[in-house]
């Protein structure tokens, strides 16, 4: 049966009807799409057009509908085109002519809308849920290390002396940040589409408002052409969607480098990594490589909402009919990400030993002793100059600017050869200098850790 040609339109070609089925996607929405229409029929009661009973009777039949999809007892047909009509085709074979009067003051158009608006915060709130995981995930695992030392790094090469703490928090920085555009992104779509209509709203006089309260909406849609065309709600959660996978990817990335025996500065249970097909002694960090390929994946996602709605005039345009699986997958591929990632670093072990042996190549103080110039009255700039020569000097010996003898600093500059130099060059006491707000000095990074539980409502374990 084929509800939706209607009295004038022939039989459609085979091909057409493959391009223009979308139930084997959008069949997803059937949750929303039972809820909405339960609220449709309370809201034509209102409006005159349904009996109570009638309204009663549409309810207790799409329940039905709603138990047999839940129990899988219900075929869907491709000839119906779309979620939608399969839901309605079944709700007319159990309650007749009642079924048919549902779609009264109401187009597909403004059910999709509404259906995916209702999905869409959901998926969005299961979303947030689980990056505030992954945030007090990092956040435990920071707390638990909070002693332990390491280099900061710029272009990937050992830049000054630091605190894991304080660098697994620039991880749970973004997340926060991912959290909020997500927040954002939910309140902008918080608006109920329904009783827009196909294009200019319906003549019969529906309470709009009350059918938004009633799906726990804060409000009805202003404009109905606008309510049935545009879809930047889409693009909106997947770019965030888009952003959160880049963090994610990066974090990743860090894994990556981290586990691998060049660097040795985590270990990665084996629930999250996997060996070789012919090399039997590896571990490798499969979790971490799969979520950098699942932001490429998110990104996609994002590029093809904004090109699918930047050539449609307002109005609903069936180019619409794409904007489902690209935001279906998005959800799906960052709440994996998230929660594999959650359950990596829970389970990391992170390797003391190798972290600070780190800081003893790479001359990590050489910062320090150009600070340390300039505090005495060198210009910072001459001080730079010297003690890149002193850097210079430590290399022609093979060893690190922190072990050259005050003889030899002194060489390079009298200066150098001050006693009290000698703490300028550990670098623990270096890492407790930086006490500037952000910095890595313990104080700090306690405080900072403080601050973030509050933030994400996570008492300390």
């Amino acid at each position: 049966m084929t509800l939706t040609r209607g009295g004038r339109l022939e039989a459609m070609d085979a091909v057409m009807a493959a391009l223009n089925q979308s139930v084997d996607v959008d069949r997803e929405l059937w949750r929303e799409d039972i809820a909405g229409s339960i609220a449709h029929a309370r809201g034509l009661v209102a409006a005159g057009v349904l009996t109570g009973a009638e309204a009663a009777e549409l309810e207790a039949g799409l329940r039905r509908v709603a138990g047999e999809i839940e129990r899988g007892e219900l075929a869907w047909d491709p000839a119906l085109e779309d979620v939608h009509m399969n839901v309605e085709a079944r709700l007319v074979e159990l309650v007749g002519d009642a079924g048919r009067k549902l779609h009264t003051a109401r187009s597909r158009n403004d059910q999709v809308a509404t259906d995916l608006r209702l999905w869409c915060r959901a998926r969005g709130r299961e979303t947030l849920a689980a990056v505030r995981e992954l945030a007090v995930v990092i956040l435990d695992v920071a707390e638990r290390e909070i002693d332990v030392l390491m280099p900061a790094y710029t272009h990937l090469q050992r830049g000054q002396p630091s605190r894991l703490s304080h660098h697994l928090l620039a991880w749970q920085e973004g997340l926060g940040r991912d959290h909020g555009r997500l927040c954002d992104a939910l309140a902008r779509l918080d608006e109920c589409p329904l009783g827009s209509g196909a294009a200019a709203g319906t003549g019969f006089a529906l309470d709009r408002e009350a059918t938004a309260r009633a799906l726990g909406f804060g409000r009805a849609t202003r404009n109905s052409l606008d309510a049935t065309a545009s879809r930047d709600f889409l693009m909106e959660l997947a770019s965030a969607l888009a952003i959160l996978g880049v963090h994610l990817s990066r974090i990743g990335e860090e894994l990556v480098l981290w586990s691998s025996s060049e660097w040795g500065f985590v270990a990665l249970s084996d629930a999250f990594t996997t060996s070789s097909s012919m090399m039997p002694q590896k571990k490798n960090p499969d979790v971490a490589e799969l979520v950098r390929g699942k932001a490429a994946v998110l990104v996609g996602c994002a590029t093809t909402l904004l090109v699918l709605e930047k050539g449609l005039a307002f109005g609903y345009g069936r180019d619409l009919q794409e904007d489902k699986r690209p935001i279906f997958d998005a959800f799906h591929h960052a709440l994996l990400s998230v929660r594999a990632l959650s359950g990596a670093i829970a389970t990391a072990r992170f390797e003391r030993a190798r972290l600070e042996g780190a800081l003893r190549g790479g001359h990590l103080v050489a910062t320090d002793v150009a600070d340390w110039l300039a505090a005495r009255g060198m210009p910072f700039r001459s001080a730079h100059h010297v003690v890149g020569a002193l850097v210079r000097r430590a290399e022609e010996q093979g060893v690190d600017v922190s072990e050259l003898s005050a003889a030899a600093r002194a060489e390079v500059h009298p200066e150098l050869g001050a006693p009290e130099i000698a703490a300028v060059l550990d670098a623990r006491a270096a890492v407790e200098r930086r006490a500037v707000v952000g910095g890595p000095a313990r104080a700090r990074v306690v405080e900072a850790l403080a601050e973030a539980r509050e933030r994400w409502g996570a008492p300390s374990p």
